[in-house]
């Protein structure tokens, strides 16, 4: 296992600092080149002729649609990740299969189920989602052939988290990277050579998806990769699945939630500041999550090293790790502070150049992304929850931010303050300063515990090795410790007893 594992890195011994870096970078390069995945359609789309605005503005409201099918790929793929990182960090390969096998059956019935759903009801959810009379064509035309590759889509996002949870980060980036440059090559070849228009942009997708999920396939079931895909492990055991899905609900309702939110902000925006405001929110959003990447990329790239070291209870490593994750999201989170208050206009003239939205969303960029500047922790506190295998406070921490202080305070806010639009875009900065200290504060009392118990384990485990040197030797002690617990109470205090013998 380790002779594999040093083809990329090495989780367990490899300088934490240039660990980071070897799966940050790529980890950053597929958040980024994943989101271009989406923007070069709708660039195309936008260029058919005679109808490209009204075809761009139904392909738009299909973003929502797309987001939860892509939230349960982050149900199974970054559930049963740390896991299974977790598991190789215990030496246990044969319980971490199990868990990309079961992970990989849930993806592909899942993928089914999906597909059967958004084909049936693709419309009224277009519709609920902003479609109008003149929209819902192109939204149905795109949204119905996307369905159909709705299986690739699963098991490109969700099998690329196991690429990465065993440090092969270059394989992960590339698995992304494959997918996008055949879609900006299939794009205008089906748009506008063979003239299918809306059609052909989401053909090319699925199409460019087809070949990341035969690419991520065949890597994990070839010579390479640590962890294999074996049809005995396809079974679904719920005591393997579960709590996979237990500790994916986090990212799952990261991602889902995103369409709720944007329904909740647009339309008390729309109530109070009319189709500016409106517009002016589409740029705040889009400058705040591709801006996010990196904080993304960074947590995604630090998963795999401190889950694999929590498994391993080298609680000096994960602390190490997370310290530099920490520090690294908080620089970057300060550093875009700063640039979005000082120069907002930089950010705002890559979406328009038309002055009355330039001056709105100006003003409302330094308001929206005011909580940044300490949102880093946020982000490095609770992915590491997430590495630790910790489901309850994890799935917690996710609901509360969006959920529960966000989306109230959407509505709340515009009821105690003059200015309502500010009111509405202020929601925003206070529900990410509310979170980022009842995040801090979960974790540091959890954080000390956990460190100090992994200390205790490891230094049990090795008291053990010294007198159970082989495996079964060790399983028989336990055994009889469980079941002749007095009996066995003075093995315990094997240490003293050598010293008299």
């Amino acid at each position: 296992m380790a002779s594999k594992l040093s083809k990329e890195v090495d989780l367990g011994h490899e300088p934490v600092g240039r660990l980071l870096f070897r799966l940050a970078v790529p980890a950053i390069t597929s958040q980024i080149v994943n989101v271009l995945y989406n923007m070069v359609d709708r660039m195309y789309i936008g260029h058919i002729k005679d109808v490209g605005a009204t075809a761009l503005t139904g392909v738009g409201v299909t973003f929502p649609l797309i987001m939860i099918i892509s939230a349960f790929a982050a149900l199974m793929g970054m559930g049963g990740a740390p896991r299974a990182s977790i598991l190789m960090g215990k030496k246990d390969s044969e319980g971490a299969e199990r868990i990309l096998g079961n992970c990989f059956s849930a993806l592909f019935l899942t993928s089914i189920v999906l597909t059967i759903l958004v084909l049936l009801f693709q419309e009224p959810l277009l519709m609920m989602f902003g479609a109008s009379e003149n929209t819902i064509g192109y939204a149905t035309d795109y949204m119905r052939i996307y369905a159909l590759g709705t299986i690739f889509v699963q098991m490109t996002l969700g099998l690329n988290n196991f690429i990465s949870a065993q440090g092969f980060s270059k394989i992960s980036m590339l698995t992304v990277i494959i997918g996008a440059a055949t879609n900006i090559v299939l794009d205008p070849v089906f748009i506008f050579g063979f003239n299918m228009g809306v059609s052909g942009a989401a053909l090319a997708t699925i199409i460019s998806q087809a070949i990341s999920a035969v690419w991520a396939i065949r890597f994990l079931s070839g010579k390479t990769t640590i962890l294999k895909l074996k049809k005995k492990n396809f079974r679904i055991q719920p005591s393997i699945l579960l709590p996979c899905i237990a500790l994916g609900v986090a990212p799952f309702i990261m991602q889902a939630t995103e369409s709720i939110l944007t329904l909740c902000f647009n339309s008390s925006l729309l109530k109070y500041g009319g189709d500016l405001a409106v517009g002016a929110m589409t740029i705040l959003s889009s400058v705040m999550q591709f801006a996010l990447l990196p904080l993304q990329g960074l947590t995604q790239g630090g998963q795999p090293i401190i889950s694999y070291n929590y498994g391993a209870n080298n609680a000096d490593r994960v602390k190490k790790a997370f310290k530099l994750v920490l520090i690294s999201c908080l620089t970057y989170s300060a550093l875009l502070w700063a640039l979005t208050e000082l120069f907002p206009q930089i950010f705002v003239a890559i979406f328009t150049s038309d002055p009355e939205l330039t001056e709105l969303t100006c003003w409302a960029l330094r308001i929206y992304m005011a909580g940044v500047l300490v949102f880093g922790a946020q982000i490095a506190c609770q992915q590491t929850f997430i590495a630790f295998g910790n489901s309850k406070v994890s799935a917690f921490l996710a609901m509360f931010r969006k959920i529960i202080v966000l989306i109230p305070l959407i509505y709340i806010l515009p009821i105690f303050l003059e200015d309502q639009v500010m009111a509405v875009f202020l929601a925003e900065p206070i529900a990410d300063v509310v979170a980022v200290l009842t995040t801090v504060t979960l974790f540091s009392l959890n954080f000390r515990k956990l460190l100090r118990s992994m200390r205790d384990q490891k230094q049990s485990n090795s008291i053990l090795t010294d007198y159970f040197p082989t495996p079964a030797l060790k399983n028989t002690f336990f055994i009889l410790l469980h079941k002749y617990p007095a009996s066995v109470q003075t093995a315990e205090r094997m240490p003293d007893l050598s010293v008299s013998v």
